[in-house]
C-alpha cells in the first residue's frame, strides 16, 4: 500500500483503542477498561485535511514480560513500528510516567522514525494539569494533551502527524474496495490466522494454541498474480452457552459483521478433529447471508493418509453439509502451503459465480425443459403451472418465480429446479435464492 502508515503503540490501557476508533471515525477496535484486549494489528482509513493515511491500532507493550500472548503482541507492534513512517506513542495522564512507558520510548527513539507523544484522558477543559509536565521527561519533545474519548486535542494531535508524513499523500486514490473480500471463519484453534499469515506471507496475526486468540476482525490486503484480496481474519466462534465473556461476545458480533461485508467466506475445519455442530452452524451464517462459500479443511498435513482418505472425507463432509451441496471442499495445510494457490483460484471463481446474472431467455429454456422432463406437482386435482422465471439481483443469484399457486410450488420441486439451473450454468459455490409469486389469472 502507497498509503502513509502512522502507528499507535504504547503500554496497556492507556487508551490506544479509543483513540484509534475516534481518528477513524468507526467502531473497528474492541474497547474494554481491561488491558491486553486488542491483539492484532488493525488498519483503517484516516483523512486530514484532504490528506490521506493509515493508521494502525497496536496491542500493548509489555517490554518485561515473557508471557506467550503478550510476548506475540510485543512482536506485532515491532512490526507495525518497523513498517510506519510515523509513530504516536500513547501515555495515560492519570497514571505518569511508569517504567514501561520510558522502556517503549527507548524503543521508539531506536527505530529512527518521528514519534508524537500523545498524553490521553486531558478530559477536563481548560488550564494544562499538573501531572501533564512530567511527560516531558520521556525526551520525546512536546507532548499533545488529547482526550481519546471526547475528542480533545486530535485536531492538533493529527496537524503534528501531518508535518512528519511523505508529500505525496494524495498521489495513492485507489481504494483497497475494489478487491474480493473474503472472511476466513470457523470455530476457535481451527488455524485462520496461520492461514491469513500463509496468503500475505509475514507475520500479519497472532497465532497460538490458546484458543480466542485472534478477538477483533482484522483486514489484510493481498495483491498476487491471482488479483487483488482483501483477507479479514476473524474471532473463532464457539457455542452462545460457551460465550460468557464481555469481550468474546464483541469478538463473536465482529466475526458477523465480517461475514456481512465479505464477498466470499472460506469456512475452515480441523482435519484432526473433523465435522462439528458448530461448524455447520457457522457455515449456516455465512450461507443465510447468501455469500460465497468454500470450505477448507486445514491440518491435511497431520492426518495419517491413503489413497482412499480425501475421498472418503470428502463424501461425508458432503453428507454433513447437506444443506449447501454448492459449496467446493479443498484439503489445505497453513503450515505447509499445501493447496493455497489453488484456493486464491477458488475464491475468484466462488466470487465470480456469486455475481452471475443469467438472461431471461435462456433461464426460460431450462425452466420448460425441467417441467416437460418431470411434470410440477398436483394437489386436488389443481396442478402447479409455473409461468415464467426472472433473475431479480446477484450476491447472491436471486430468480423471481411466477406461478398460479404459490402453495403447490413445494420445496422439493424448488430444489429441482434450482439443480437443473445449476447443471446448465454451474453457481458452483454460490447460495442461490428464490421469490415465489402468485400470478392472477385473468380471463
Amino acid at each position: 500500500m502507497s498509503k502513509p502508515i502512522v502507528a499507535i503503540v504504547g503500554r496497556p490501557n492507556v487508551g490506544k483503542s479509543t483513540l484509534f476508533n475516534k481518528l477513524s471515525g468507526k467502531r473497528l477496535a474492541i474497547v474494554d477498561d481491561r488491558p491486553g484486549v486488542t491483539r492484532d494489528r488493525l488498519y483503517a482509513d484516516c483523512e486530514w485535511l484532504n490528506h490521506k493515511f493509515l493508521i494502525v491500532d497496536t496491542g500493548g507493550i509489555e517490554p518485561y514480560s515473557d508471557d506467550l500472548i503478550l510476548s506475540q503482541m510485543r512482536r506485532q507492534a515491532e512490526l507495525a513500528i518497523r513498517s510506519a513512517d510515523c509513530i504516536i506513542l500513547v501515555v495515560d495522564l492519570h497514571s505518569g510516567v511508569t517504567a514501561s512507558d520510558s522502556e517503549v520510548a527507548s524503543m521508539l527513539m531506536k527505530s529512527s522514525k518521528p514519534v508524537i507523544l500523545c498524553v490521553n484522558k486531558c478530559d477536563t477543559v481548560g488550564d494544562t494539569p499538573l501531572e501533564f509536565y512530567e511527560f516531558y521527561n520521556l525526551g520525546l519533545g512536546d507532548p499533545i494533551a488529547v482526550s481519546a474519548v471526547h475528542g480533545h486535542g486530535t485536531g492538533d494531535l493529527l496537524d503534528e502527524v501531518l508535518k512528519h508524513l511523505p508529500d505525496e499523500t494524495q498521489e495513492d486514490e485507489t481504494e483497497d474496495d475494489d478487491g474480493i473480500r473474503v472472511a476466513i471463519i470457523g470455530k476457535p484453534n481451527v488455524g485462520k490466522s496461520s492461514l491469513v499469515n500463509a496468503l500475505c506471507g509475514e507475520e500479519r496475526m497472532l497465532v497460538s494454541d490458546i484458543a480466542g486468540t485472534t478477538r477483533d476482525a482484522s483486514d489484510t490486503l493481498v495483491e498476487n498474480r491471482h488479483g487483488k484480496f482483501i483477507f479479514i481474519d476473524t474471532a473463532g466462534l464457539r457455542r452462545k452457552s460457551r460465550v460468557d465473556d464481555r469481550i468474546e461476545q464483541f469478538s463473536v458480533m465482529r466475526a458477523v459483521m465480517a461475514v456481512e461485508r465479505a464477498n466470499v467466506c472460506v469456512i475452515m475445519i480441523d482435519a484432526t478433529e473433523g465435522f462439528t455442530e458448530q461448524d455447520s452452524k457457522v457455515a449456516g451464517i455465512a450461507h443465510e447471508a447468501g455469500k460465497a462459500c468454500i470450505i477448507a479443511v486445514n491440518k491435511w498435513d497431520a492426518l495419517e493418509k491413503d489413497g482412499k482418505t480425501m475421498d472418503s472425507y470428502r463424501k461425508k463432509l458432503m453428507d454433513d453439509f447437506s444443506f449447501m451441496s454448492y459449496a467446493p471442499i479443498i484439503f489445505i495445510s497453513a503450515k505447509t502451503g499445501q493447496r493455497l494457490e489453488r484456493l486464491y483460484e477458488l475464491i475468484k471463481f466462488a466470487d465470480d459465480q456469486n455475481a452471475t446474472r443469467i438472461p431471461t431467455g435462456r433461464l426460460n429454456q431450462v425452466l420448460a425443459d425441467a417441467t416437460a422432463r418431470v411434470q410440477p406437482p398436483t394437489d386436488k386435482g389443481k396442478r402447479l403451472k409455473i409461468f415464467y422465471i426472472t433473475q431479480a439481483s446477484t450476491r447472491p443469484p436471486t430468480f423471481v418465480v411466477f406461478v398460479n399457486k404459490q402453495d403447490l410450488f413445494h420445496y422439493s420441486y424448488q430444489r429441482y429446479i434450482d439443480n437443473r439451473i445449476r447443471e446448465v450454468f454451474g453457481l458452483e459455490g454460490t447460495p442461490t435464492r428464490y421469490i415465489v409469486r402468485e400470478r392472477e389469472n385473468k380471463k
